[in-house]
C-alpha cells in the first residue's frame, strides 16, 4: 500500500469508526449534555466533520461549497482566530440541526475529503488531514466516555453496549522498578511520525534515584483508602482539594454506588459488582494525590513516567503525574487556528501520561501529554504510585 493510500484508508476507518461508537444510541441520547464537559454526541459527530471543512476543504479544495454557512457557528469549539461560536454549556440545547441532517454533513464533508485525497496533495495538505484524523480520535475517546456520563447519570443506569471491557486484571504481583540517577532524553524523537506539538522540544532531564510501581492501583487497594477514612483525613489533601471534596461530597470515585453492603459502578455495560482486582478509575488528580499520600508514596512526574514506561504496561488508564501541562523548551506555537490546539492550555492543568481503553487504536504513544484540570474525573484515569 502507498503512502498515499494508507492515508485515505486512515481517514475512512476513522469516520467510519466514530459512527460505529454511536450505533447503540437511541434518538434521544444524541442532544443530552448534563454539564458543560460533556458535549453531546451529536455535536460530537458535527465538530470533528467542521474540522476537515474549515481547516482544509476550505482553503485548499478549488470551488468548493460549504454545507452550511451555520455549522461553523454550531461546531466550532474554541479556535478564536476562525470566529464566533455557540457557547460550550449551550451544545445540548441545540434542537437543530437535526441528528440527521449532522449525518448529511457527515457523508457531505467525507466525500469531498476522498475526493481530495485521490489527487496529488501536498505536504500542507497531507499534514493537516493526519491532524484532522488524530483530532477525531481524539473526539472518539471524548465521545465514548461523555456516553458514559449521560447514561451514568440516567436513573435508569442504561446499557450502552455489550462488547466494550472496561475493566481487566492483571495477576502479576506488584513491584518496584528501580530507576537510576542520571540524565535521560525526554519528547517525541521521530519527526516523520505522526506527533503534536506539545511533545516537541527533545529536551534533557536530570533525574534522582526513583523507584515506580510496575501496576495500576487496584479498586481492592482504594477501598482500602476509602474504609479507613481516606476522604475524610484533611492531612492526606490540598487545601483545594479538600474544598472540592466538602463542597461536592465527595466520597468515592465516579459512578461507584454502594448497594446492600457491596461496592458497584456504572459501567458501558451497566451497573456491575465492582471487580477488586482491576484498576481503580473515574479518579480525580486530587484523589490520586491523596491517596499516594495515604500510601506514604507519589506520584511520578511525566519525566519519570517517561523514562521508565518501557519497563511496565500501559494504555488501561490515563495516568495521573505530578506534572504541571507546561511547554518543553524552545517550544513554539504554530501559526493561526492551529495553534490555538494546545499552546493556549498550558496553565492550571496537570499532565496525564500512557491512554486508556477507550483510546482509539493508532493515536497514542509513550511521548503523548493528555492534560486536564486537578478536579475532572470523567474520563478513565487512574493511578500509579512511585516513590
Amino acid at each position: 500500500m502507498t503512502e498515499k493510500d494508507s492515508l485515505i484508508s486512515f481517514f475512512a476507518e476513522t469516520r467510519f469508526h466514530t459512527e460505529e461508537l454511536c450505533k447503540p444510541l437511541e434518538i434521544e441520547d444524541y442532544v443530552v449534555q448534563p454539564i458543560a464537559d460533556v458535549s453531546p454526541p451529536k455535536w460530537h459527530l458535527g465538530h470533528s466533520t467542521w474540522f476537515f471543512e474549515e481547516f482544509i476543504l476550505k482553503h485548499h479544495k478549488p470551488n468548493y461549497t460549504l454545507f452550511n454557512e451555520d455549522f461553523a457557528f454550531v461546531f466550532n469549539s474554541y479556535y478564536e482566530t476562525v470566529g464566533k461560536r455557540v457557547v460550550r454549556s449551550d451544545r445540548g440545547n441545540l434542537s437543530r440541526p437535526s441528528v440527521a441532517k449532522v449525518y448529511e454533513y457527515r457523508a457531505y464533508v467525507t466525500k469531498a475529503m476522498q475526493d481530495l485525497l485521490s489527487d496529488k496533495i501536498s505536504k500542507e495538505i497531507k499534514t493537516l488531514v493526519e491532524i484532522g484524523i488524530h483530532h477525531e480520535k481524539q473526539h472518539q475517546e471524548l465521545l465514548l466516555t461523555d456516553i458514559k456520563y449521560i447514561l451514568g447519570n440516567n436513573p435508569l443506569l442504561p446499557v450502552y453496549s455489550d462488547s466494550i471491557k472496561e475493566h481487566t486484571t492483571d495477576s502479576s504481583k506488584t513491584e518496584w522498578i528501580k530507576m537510576e540517577e542520571g540524565i535521560y532524553e525526554i519528547g517525541h524523537k521521530d519527526i516523520t511520525q505522526f506527533h503534536y506539538d506539545n511533545e516537541l522540544g527533545r529536551h534533557k532531564v536530570y533525574l534522582h534515584n526513583y523507584s515506580i510501581a510496575s501496576n495500576l492501583v487496584t479498586n481492592a487497594e482504594y477501598i482500602d483508602f476509602i474504609v479507613k477514612n481516606g476522604y475524610k483525613d484533611h492531612n492526606l489533601w490540598h487545601a483545594e482539594a479538600w474544598d472540592w471534596v466538602n463542597t461536592n461530597n465527595i466520597t468515592q470515585p465516579m459512578y461507584w454506588h454502594k448497594i446492600d453492603g457491596d461496592w458497584y459502578h456504572y459501567t458501558l455495560n451497566g451497573l456491575q459488582k465492582i471487580d477488586k482486582n482491576a484498576p481503580v478509575t473515574h479518579i480525580s488528580y486530587f484523589e490520586a494525590f491523596a491517596y499516594a499520600q495515604y500510601k506514604n508514596c507519589r506520584l511520578a512526574t511525566e519525566f519519570e513516567w517517561e523514562a521508565a514506561q518501557d519497563r511496565f504496561k500501559w494504555g488501561q488508564r490515563w495516568e495521573w503525574t505530578e506534572s504541571a501541562y507546561l511547554p518543553y523548551p524552545n517550544y513554539k506555537k504554530p501559526p493561526g487556528a492551529i495553534g490555538e490546539y494546545n499552546g493556549k492550555f498550558m496553565v492550571n492543568q496537570k499532565v496525564l501520561r500512557g491512554g486508556s481503553i477507550a483510546t482509539p487504536l493508532n493515536h497514542t504513544r509513550h511521548t503523548y501529554r493528555n492534560f486536564f484540570q486537578t478536579n475532572l474525573r470523567w474520563q478513565y484515569t487512574g493511578i500509579r504510585l512511585a516513590k
